[in-house]
């Protein structure tokens, strides 16, 4: 497993931690395990996909990839929960900038 691919993966699980966080802090509903679950696994899995694209040597260009693979990657979750977490969403293209940023910062 390459460097870029690692700090990826990694960033992913770090971000989904503080999706299920989140998730449990801005809503009344108590969620099941199996969706907090699946909603860290989206995060990871954005960590994962990020990490596989190679590295982009524009900056701005890299930022906008990681945005559109972050709100791409988070529609899948969106879909599937009747399209009923806006913030996760839209957080999905932040975190995907976020995870796209660490692994071109950290060779």
């Amino acid at each position: 497993m390459n460097k870029r691919l690692l700090v990826s993966v990694i960033a992913g699980a770090i971000l989904g931690v503080f999706c299920v966080v989140g998730a449990q802090a801005r809503s009344t509903v108590d969620y099941s395990t199996t969706y907090l679950f699946s909603f860290w696994f989206n995060r990871l899995l954005m960590g994962i996909v990020i990490g596989l694209f190679v590295a982009e040597p524009n900056i701005k260009k890299a930022l906008l990839r990681g945005a559109i693979i972050g709100i791409i990657i988070s529609f899948a979750f969106y879909s599937s929960d009747g399209f009923n977490d806006h913030i996760g969403f839209l957080v999905g293209a932040v975190y995907g900038v976020i995870i796209e940023f660490a692994a071109l910062k950290i060779k």
